[in-house]
């Protein structure tokens, strides 16, 4: 990896919207369209010089199975172009982003279109699965006339008629994701008072970013606007405990207001080999340095995969987290933001989990000063473009010269990723 670096060159998102608002007509592959072209205008890059296209997306539309390859097309990619779709949960950005890299590293590519998009406007709803079974007999019993089709009515339950929405719990714990986030918080003692007032910072941080204009770089406008839906400027602690617990009832800690919501956007990000960006005329914005994805117990430990891909990363890459200036620290939940936080400065489980390696104290201004994924919103295969984007610009601002991504994702899976502002 020493001998060739991969850039950051820029990225760019839609405003996160909440689901079924301003992209309900929309599909999936429209949004991404809608990012990759504005990123192509944004950097007047020639389409002709992209060498791969990586996309991710989390639910998934038949009819748009390679999402990468349709919205790449419709873009104004050319046809030749190869391209591919990821899906690794709320990090399938981070996927395609490093998959890219490695692509780069390889000598396979020196250009590489990367990002992702979610919709929860128009998410596919299937028959059920003995109402599906009957359909797909349906050409043979039908050749036996009426009793034949009849036939085919033969078991079926009222319940067989409900329609099936993709489901919201994990396969194999069948836990939904805000109970395992309860559980957690209350492991690391996280107060309910606790994940209001981190709730309260992300949505604060968010509006003062917007009406400062620091998301200006990066936001495509949509119909003239930019601004994000979800974003509430004038939440207050009051407001916050007015809120009922939104999974364990009656006493969890974790509401809809210390969750992200249900999202709908699209982020697409430029990376190339350091030598091809020069070589084209473009100042790159960071380099990405060192990047790991890590694997935990998704029944007991399934949120604080982040603690242990930091822990990689850092170690990977010689830093520790005195050099890391800027933080953009995936928002799933706030109780499991700061369950991590609280596992990253414990001794006791330092010398559990990684032989005394402790990752240490994390300052909170360092920590998504422009918002987060509960206050902007979290479209699951959007949000590592996201991360990647705003950490390259903070750093371009003047906060310093490494960023840390850090994201979990159902599954017990989770991402770090070490960047270094661009020095000219």
């Amino acid at each position: 990896m020493a001998s060739k670096r991969v850039v950051f060159v820029d990225g760019v998102r839609l405003p996160f919207q909440l689901a079924s608002t301003v992209y309900k007509k929309d599909l999936a592959v429209d949004l991404a369209q809608k990012a990759i072209k504005g990123l192509l205008v944004k950097t007047a890059l020639d389409p002709a010089l992209v060498d791969y296209v990586l996309y991710g997306t989390v639910i998934q539309e038949s009819k748009t199975s390679n999402i990468a390859r349709e919205a790449a097309i419709n873009s104004g990619v050319p046809k030749s172009v190869p391209a591919h779709t990821v899906t690794q949960a709320c990090i399938s950005a981070n996927q395609a982003i490093t998959t890219g890299a490695e692509k780069i590293l390889s000598g396979q590519a020196d250009i590489v279109l990367a990002g992702g998009c979610e919709t929860f406007s128009d998410v596919p709803i299937r028959f059920s699965k003995p109402i599906r079974s009957r359909l797909l007999q349906a050409g043979k019993a039908m050749k036996k006339g009426p009793m034949g089709a009849l036939s085919l009515l033969k078991g079926l339950t009222l319940k067989d008629l409900a329609p099936e929405a993709p489901a919201i719990s994990n396969y194999t714990t069948g836990e939904v994701m805000g109970h395992s986030a309860d559980r957690l918080a209350a492991r690391f003692g996280v107060s309910r008072e606790d994940q209001d007032l981190y709730a309260i910072r992300s949505h604060h941080n968010a509006a003062r970013a917007h009406e400062q204009g620091l998301y200006k770089d990066e936001v495509i406008p949509v119909d003239g606007e930019i601004f994000e839906n979800n974003i509430k400027g004038d939440t207050s602690i009051e407001k916050m405990a007015k809120l009922k617990p939104a999974f364990i009832k009656p006493h969890g800690t974790i509401t809809a207001g210390s969750a992200s919501p249900l999202t709908d956007g699209a982020s697409a990000v430029l990376i190339m080999s350091e030598e091809k960006a020069l070589e084209l005329g473009f100042t790159p914005k960071s380099i990405i340095k060192s990047w790991t994805y890590a694997a935990v117990d998704p029944f007991e430990d399934l949120l604080l995969g982040p603690t242990y891909a930091t822990a990689q990363v850092l170690r990977a890459s010689g830093l520790t987290m005195n050099d890391i200036d800027v933080v953009e620290f995936h928002e799933a939940f706030a109780g499991q933001v700061l369950a991590n936080l609280t596992a990253m400065a414990s001794d006791s489980f330092a010398a559990e989990n990684f032989g005394g390696y402790k990752i240490g104290d994390i300052p909170m201004e360092k920590i998504n000063p422009l918002g987060g994924s509960l206050s902007i919103g979290h479209p699951f295969g959007a949000t590592g473009g996201r991360l990647v984007t705003t950490a390259s610009n903070r750093m371009l601002r003047g906060e310093g010269k490494y960023a840390l991504l850090t994201a979990c994702a159902d599954g017990g899976l989770a991402h770090s990723c070490i960047l270094e502002r661009y020095e000219k």
